[in-house]
């Protein structure tokens, strides 16, 4: 049997299961991956109150929903994200109550709430302080709403998930092109999308990412990894999706944004439903014409377009099952950002990815303890990178790729909550499908001169500039994982303990597996509203899957080096962490809260990727070891009287150990000792204020301001003011190098250098003779940006539909940094400019 006729028969029979499962698997209105919270409302008599107000809200995280009660006095919420919660209660004729509620787990949660004879009011006040929701956890995460989602400024065109994630998250360093790099590491998070596990890479490089108007609430998990997540555990992204359940008025939104470089954005989505039923769908467009972060301040050949539909299904028939549906369809396509010398020649470089991801999901309620949830998925990438028409536009190489990555695989679990007992046991099956395709030639005769020191032999049988000819490569394989986890969140008074356990079996190019414990504890002092935990993990980190199977032939150095299907060097096989975790959070008065973390984490046979210069072509690779540990700390400023913020912060050692293996070559020399990867900043903080005029009650109308500091990750390629000088003109122009008062320009390089005043601008390069990859590595230079918002949510005072507007300012003071610098793990990328951005949309 080919693979192609594996993929559709797959494809046939998830198809296939979902058909069937509609009209034979009654469902309940139960979220996966989310929790419901429900109950009765009566009065001292205990006679069931109706048309009762209750509210539940989050006074941290802006989450909050409000229902009246039924004729038999019932109430209910569904997919309520993890966290703790204040339930207020409201009606006429009593006095008003309140109760904490913690949601950890898809068991229902079923309440019985008494009012007393009081006061009449029909009004909820929510009125406690951040002391109430404190959560009282092993794990260090936080918890980002739509409500918080919708006010940051998203900066890149088809990267707001990431981007919302990187300026909300403690301890994520920013990187080009809506990427970032978690506690140290690069790239490697995964999501878990309504409880579908997507560790495979979600940026606009390697896929089409989901889009932020789908997502209700995401817990971004950073220590102390619960077993049900495996795979990539450096950074977990829960997300829950928005749905059409008990929407009985069909509500949604369109809007249209307009800014700098021919930047367009359409986005529309609607929900409707009723307490059995429901649907939520959304699409989103965007086109600009800067789409990738370009190697220039200025925009050369950056045009780009993304395109996304998603739909949500939930069915429910009776209260004991659940069937739901996710469907994703999704397209970007992309020109590859040129640097002057590359427009000068024509060089026409791109990229085309489809995406399609079909999720179905069964949830059974077998009582009031105990849920059963099934999720099998098939997920699908196809990427196209092309090359110039004319091969010798492109510079220093021209090459194509066409890869496809499948994934198929199904998730199973029970939860179980009794008691102090909160726990799950489940099971995770993944089948991944790998296609590629590669060639590449050197159209420069000086990128691998003979006569240069650094010539490298086995490149030159594929130098058509000297009469070589393309490397061309193909291969496929699949890869088979299985894992099994136990984990039991025990409550004893005012701890919480954590005990879990997994085992993963990895079985592709390489083999591997490991049983790996997972212990943390929390504990609650509430004479002084604190919460002390720490935890041990130990972590089982897969390789990454784009381009796989070239970067596991090529052995150490990667191809550069012409020794591919070295077997002195193994392929790309899983690595092993250990990491350790201590954490405080903090309530101060009613408003602040303030959560620190730190992270400690040894990992062998450590991963990256090597970048092909500044496109999207990846490979993974990997070091013999890594030691990371650093610090991140979360502010949070509740709403007072229209006022919140956040302050999010990090401080990372980022030290990788070679020898390293896999890759292509390299657009910089590999260190032979241990180093500080492009992973390490010594700080970098986002701090966002809120003001809304609440006496304008019916305009609302509000401010954002932002402000992001990167101190600056590490940058290898300039360990001393000589090495500048080799640089051609462009690169010495794009690090802003200068000697005296003569600075580099694209057209007019600095060939020499007899003053003592001489540096770069956008680059901090040593001192000479003091240059150290450990203690002392070159780095990007520190940068500020600012941006600004204002706007509001109903600018016709009406009652139902409303008109919404916002204008947006990035980079505010139009500072001209760097991401990174000519980055064997990122390339060269520069900040967006300033940008302005107008938008207009009703909501009803």
């Amino acid at each position: 049997m080919t693979v192609n006729t594996l993929h559709r028969k797959v494809v046939h029979s998830i198809l296939l299961l979902v058909l069937i499962s509609f009209p034979l698997a009654p469902v309940l209105a139960q979220a996966l991956g989310a929790g419901t919270v429900g109950g009765t409302v009566v009065d001292p008599n205990n006679a069931v109150v109706p048309n009762a107000n209750v509210t539940i809200a989050n006074p941290i995280t802006g989450y909050t929903r409000s229902v009246v009660t039924n004729q038999d006095g019932t109430f209910r919420f569904d997919n309520v994200p993890p966290n703790n919660y204040q339930l207020s209660i409201s009606a006429s004729g009593f006095s008003p109550a309140t109760q904490n509620v913690t949601v950890r787990t898809s068991v229902p949660i079923t309440l019985k709430v008494a009012l007393t004879i009081g006061e009449s009011t029909e009004t909820v006040t929510v009125t406690g302080g951040t002391a109430d929701v404190l959560e009282n956890v092993p794990s260090a995460h936080v918890d980002v709403d739509k409500t918080l989602i919708d006010r940051l400024p998203l900066r890149d065109p088809g990267s707001g998930l990431s981007t919302a994630v990187t300026l909300a998250a403690p301890g994520i360093a920013a990187d080009s092109n809506g990427g970032f790099h978690p506690l140290g590491d690069h790239f490697e998070s995964n999501i878990s999308l309504d409880n579908q596990p997507i560790s495979d890479q979600q940026s606009k490089f390697f896929s089409t990412q989901i889009p932020v108007n789908i997502i209700q609430s995401m817990e971004v998990i950073t220590g102390a990894t619960p077993p049900e997540f495996g795979d990539k555990t450096s950074l977990i992204i829960n997300a829950i999706t928005r749905s059409g359940l008990n929407q009985k008025k069909p509500t949604g939104s369109f809007n249209v944004l307009y800014g700098t470089f021919g930047t367009t954005h359409e986005d529309a989505a609607l929900a409707y439903g009723n307490a059995k039923g429901g649907n939520f769908v959304a699409f989103n467009f965007d086109r600009s014409g800067r789409f990738l972060d370009a190697p220039e301040f200025s925009v050369l050949h950056d045009r780009g377009t993304a395109g996304s539909i998603f739909d949500r299904a939930d069915y429910s028939p009776n209260s004991k099952d659940t069937f739901h549906l996710n469907l994703f369809l999704a397209r970007n396509n992309f020109q590859t950002p040129n640097q002057f010398d590359q427009e000068a020649v024509g060089q026409d470089q791109g990229q085309l990815v489809h995406t399609i991801n079909i999720a179905p999901g069964y949830v059974h309620i077998f009582g009031p303890t105990t849920v059963l949830t099934v999720n099998p998925y098939y997920r699908l990438d196809n990427v196209k990178y092309h090359a110039s028409p004319n091969p010798f536009s492109d510079q220093p190489i021209t090459f194509a790729e066409s890869r496809r990555l499948n994934n198929v695989g199904i998730k199973a679990d029970v939860s179980y909550v009794n008691g102090r007992h909160n726990a799950k046991f489940g099971v995770q099956f993944s089948h991944t499908f790998l296609n590629e395709g590669f060639q590449f030639g050197i159209t420069d005769p000086n990128f691998n001169d003979p006569e240069s020191d650094g010539f490298l032999p086995g490149l030159l049988p594929f130098d058509l500039t000297r009469g070589g000819t393309p490397f061309v490569f193909h291969g496929r394989t699949d890869i088979k994982q299985e894992a099994l986890f136990a984990q039991d969140n025990v409550t004893l008074g005012n701890a919480t303990i954590l005990f879990g356990l997994r085992f993963d079996n990895y079985n592709g190019i390489t083999h591997d597996r490991l049983l790996q414990p997972r212990v943390g504890i929390s504990y609650l002092v509430k004479r002084t509203n604190t919460v002390l935990r720490g935890s041990y993990t130990r972590n089982f980190e897969t390789p990454y899957n784009e381009n796989l199977i070239l970067s596991s032939a090529t052995g150490a150095g990667g191809l550069a080096n012409g020794i591919l299907g070295d077997t002195s060097n193994l392929p790309l096989r899983p690595g092993r962490r250990n990491q350790f975790n201590f954490g405080f959070q903090q309530a101060l008065g009613k408003h602040l809260i303030i959560d620190g973390d730190y992270f400690n984490k040894r990992t062998t046979n450590a991963y990256d990727f090597n970048v092909l210069f500044n496109t999207s072509v990846v490979f993974p690779i990997s070091w013999e070891k890594s030691k990371i540990d650093g610090v991140s700390a979360r502010i949070n400023l509740t709403n007072y009287k229209g006022l919140s913020a956040f302050m999010v912060a990090g401080h990372t050692r980022a030290r990788f150990f070679p020898p390293e293996s896999g890759g292509l070559f390299f657009n910089s020399d590999l260190p032979t000792g241990v180093f500080r990867i492009d992973h390490d900043q010594v700080f970098q903080q986002t701090t966002q204020v809120q003001y809304q005029f609440e006496h304008w009650k019916k305009v609302a109308p509000y401010f954002a301001f932002t402000w992001r500091y990167d101190s600056g990750l590490v940058s290898g390629a300039v360990p001393d003011f000589d090495s500048a000088l080799a640089f051609t003109a462009d690169q010495q122009a794009q690090i802003g190098l200068f000697c005296g008062n003569a600075f580099a320009t694209p057209t007019e390089p600095i060939t020499s250098c007899d003053s003592a005043n001489r540096g770069a601008l956008r680059v901090r390069i040593p001192a000479d003779g003091t240059e150290n990859d450990d203690t002392n590595p070159p780095r990007i230079a520190p940068r500020h940006l600012f941006d600004f918002s204002a706007g509001t949510d109903n600018l016709l005072r009406t009652e139902h539909k409303k008109l919404t507007l916002r204008f947006t300012v990035i980079n505010l003071t139009n500072k001209e940094a760097l991401y990174n610098f000519l980055s064997t793990f990122s390339g060269t990328h520069f900040v967006t400019p300033r940008s302005f951005q107008g938008q207009i949309g009703v909501t009803f």
